[in-house]
């Protein structure tokens, strides 16, 4: 529990902070979910429209210090092996298991 009046303030700080970084992280995973259901789909010309919003929703991430720019980084690059391989071969890539 915090003592001091400082603490308390920057313990009501964090949780507004942390909420708003999950809602922004949430929404780099939700362009990520996006492109990957297109290229399962078989639309990869869409795939690379949308991977233009994801580029942008993980460099803002990355602006802000929600994310680490080094794993902005790696998740656009992952993203774009998969549309640039979706797009050469024209057939569906296998998506990311879990």
């Amino acid at each position: 529990m915090p003592h001091s009046r400082s603490s308390r303030k920057r313990v009501r700080q964090n949780e507004k902070n942390r909420i708003a970084n999950l809602a922004i992280r949430g929404s780099c995973r939700g362009e990520d979910k996006r492109v990957m259901d297109l290229l399962a789909a078989g639309k990869p010309e869409e795939a690379k429209v949308a991977l233009a919003d994801a580029y942008q929703k993980y460099d803002k991430a990355a602006q802000i210090h929600v994310i680490h720019a080094n794993n902005a980084a790696n998740h656009k690059r992952k993203l774009a092996q998969r549309v640039s391989k979706a797009l050469k071969s024209g057939a569906k890539p296998v998506a990311k298991k879990k």
